[in-house]
C-alpha cells in the first residue's frame, strides 16, 4: 500500500493514510463504527460489508492485489486525480427533470401517459436517499408532444440511425422546453425520446460506425436521453411500469455518473441488510471528492478575489464581502480539523467555505465595477455628451468674444478726450 501511494502521489492528494495492524475482535466493533476508517479481514472472497472488506490475504501476489483494491475503493482515479468531465459542478441543491418527448405525436403511435412515480420511486429515490448528505434534490416531470429533431437521421436498411457527431446537437434548445419551472439551481435533465412513427426503429452508431446495442447516452453535465421505439404497432398510449423500469434503470446509472459517483472495481461483492443502492466506500469516496473540489475551487476564488482588489483600484469591499471572505477562511480551517474524525463534518465545511467564496466573488457591489469599471465608463459616455457639450463649448467662446469686444468699446467710449490748442 505504501508503495502504491510512493508510485501515484497525485492519485492521493490531500488524503492522508494511516496503515494499522489488525486489532482484535473487541477493537473491531468499535472501529466499524469510526467515519473514515476501514477494517480488512481474511476471507475466501472479495466481499464489502460497510466498512469491512473480505479478502483472502494469502502470499504475497495476494497483498499486492489487496493493495491495488484498497486503492481503487478509497481513491478511484476516475474521481479524484482525474477531473471527469462528465460530472456537474458541485451544487447544494439540483433539480431532476424527467421529460417524455414525443417527436410527433399527430403521426399516431405516442405515448400521452407514463407511470412516472413508480419509477422514480423504484429507481431515483434510493439514490437521492444516499446523498441526501452532499445535496438536496428537486423532482419535477412533464410530457411534450411536439419535439423536432435539429437534424435528419440518416435512413438504413430496416430503420434509421443516428451518427456519433450528430448525439452533441440531439437536444433541439430552440424547440424543446425542458425545464417546467423558474429556479436558479442546476437541473439535471433525463428524457425519454420516442422517435415520430416514420422513423422507427431509430438507433445509435459506435464509434466503429456499427449498430449500437444501447439507445441511451449521456451528454456530460447536462443529463442523459434514451431514445423508445415503441412496438408497431403499439395499442397502448401509456407508458407503464414493466415498459420504464429498464428505462429509469439507465437513468439511474446516468445519474450516478453525473453526481460523480465511483464504480466499484469488477469482482467485488456486496452485502447490505438493506437495499442501499451505493456502498459506504463509494459514498466516502464521493465525499473525499466533493471535499477536495470545493477546497480547490474555494481557494481559487478567494485568490481571484484578492487579484481584482489589487488590479481594480476603487473595487469596492464592504462589509458583507469581508465577512463571507472571513467566513469561508474560516470554514476552511475547521474543515483541515475535522478531516481528522468525520468526513461528512469535512465535506460539509468545504461546501460552506465554497458557497460564501463563491457569495463575495459574485457580490452585486464587486460586479458592479468589475464589469463596468471606470474606463469602461468614460468609453461609453464621452461619445454621448460630445455632441452636447461641443455646441455649449463653442457658445461659451463665441459668448466670449463679444463679452471682450463690448469691453474694449465701452472702455473707448468712456476714455476723456484731450483738448488741443487754440491757433494763433
Amino acid at each position: 500500500m505504501e508503495n502504491l501511494i510512493r508510485d501515484s502521489p497525485q492519485r492521493w492528494e490531500g488524503l492522508d493514510i494511516e496503515i494499522e495492524n489488525k486489532p482484535g475482535a473487541k477493537d473491531l466493533e468499535g472501529l466499524l463504527s469510526v467515519d473514515g476508517r476501514y477494517t480488512v479481514v481474511d476471507g475466501d472472497e472479495i466481499v464489502l460489508q460497510g466498512r469491512q472488506i473480505s479478502f483472502p490475504t494469502r502470499g504475497q501476489a495476494s497483498a499486492t492485489e489487496l493493495a491495488q483494491t484498497l486503492s481503487s475503493l478509497i481513491s478511484p482515479l476516475a474521481s479524484t486525480s482525474e477531473q471527469d468531465h462528465r460530472v456537474a459542478q458541485y451544487s447544494p441543491q439540483y433539480r431532476l427533470s424527467f421529460t417524455l418527448l414525443n417527436e410527433d405525436a399527430a403521426a399516431g403511435n405516442s405515448f400521452t401517459e407514463w407511470d412516472v412515480s413508480d419509477a422514480i420511486t423504484h429507481h431515483i429515490v434510493p439514490i437521492l436517499s444516499r446523498l441526501e448528505v452532499l445535496h438536496n434534490f428537486t423532482i419535477e416531470s412533464q410530457v411534450q408532444y411536439h419535439a423536432p429533431l435539429a437534424f435528419s437521421p440518416r435512413p438504413v436498411n430496416g430503420g434509421f440511425v443516428i451518427d456519433p457527431e450528430d448525439l452533441t446537437v440531439f437536444v433541439n434548445s430552440a424547440e424543446w422546453t425542458l425545464s417546467s419551472s423558474a429556479s436558479n439551481d442546476p437541473v439535471l435533465h433525463f428524457v425519454i425520446f420516442v422517435p415520430s412513427a416514420d422513423r422507427r426503429p431509430l438507433h445509435l452508431l459506435d464509434g466503429n460506425g456499427d449498430v449500437s446495442s444501447s439507445t441511451s447516452f449521456l451528454l456530460p453535465q447536462w443529463g442523459g436521453i434514451l431514445i423508445l421505439n415503441p412496438r408497431e404497432p403499439s395499442p397502448l398510449s401509456r407508458l407503464t411500469s414493466p415498459i420504464l423500469n429498464p428505462v429509469f434503470s439507465a437513468f439511474s446509472s446516468h445519474l450516478l455518473s453525473l453526481l460523480g459517483v465511483p464504480s466499484l472495481p469488477p469482482g467485488i461483492k456486496t452485502v447490505s441488510g438493506g437495499h442501499d443502492v451505493l456502498t459506504h466506500w463509494q459514498l466516502d469516496a464521493l465525499l473525499r471528492y466533493r471535499a477536495l473540489s470545493n477546497a480547490r475551487g474555494s481557494k481559487d476564488t478567494l485568490h481571484s478575489i484578492v487579484n481584482l482588489v489589487d488590479q481594480i483600484e476603487n473595487m469596492p469591499v464592504g462589509q458583507d464581502v469581508r465577512g463571507d471572505i472571513q467566513g469561508a477562511l474560516v470554514a476552511l480551517e475547521e474543515m483541515f480539523e475535522h478531516s481528522k474524525f468525520s468526513l461528512t463534518e469535512t465535506f460539509r465545511r468545504s461546501a460552506r467555505a465554497l458557497t460564501l467564496s463563491s457569495r463575495a466573488f459574485f457580490n452585486p457591489g464587486m460586479l458592479a465595477l468589475l464589469y463596468f469599471p471606470a474606463e469602461h465608463k468614460y468609453a461609453v459616455y464621452t461619445p454621448m455628451f460630445a455632441s452636447a457639450v461641443i455646441p455649449l463649448f463653442v457658445a461659451a467662446l463665441r459668448e466670449l468674444a463679444a463679452w471682450k469686444r463690448d469691453r474694449r468699446a465701452r472702455a473707448a467710449a468712456t476714455q476723456p478726450v484731450s483738448a488741443k490748442p487754440a491757433a494763433t
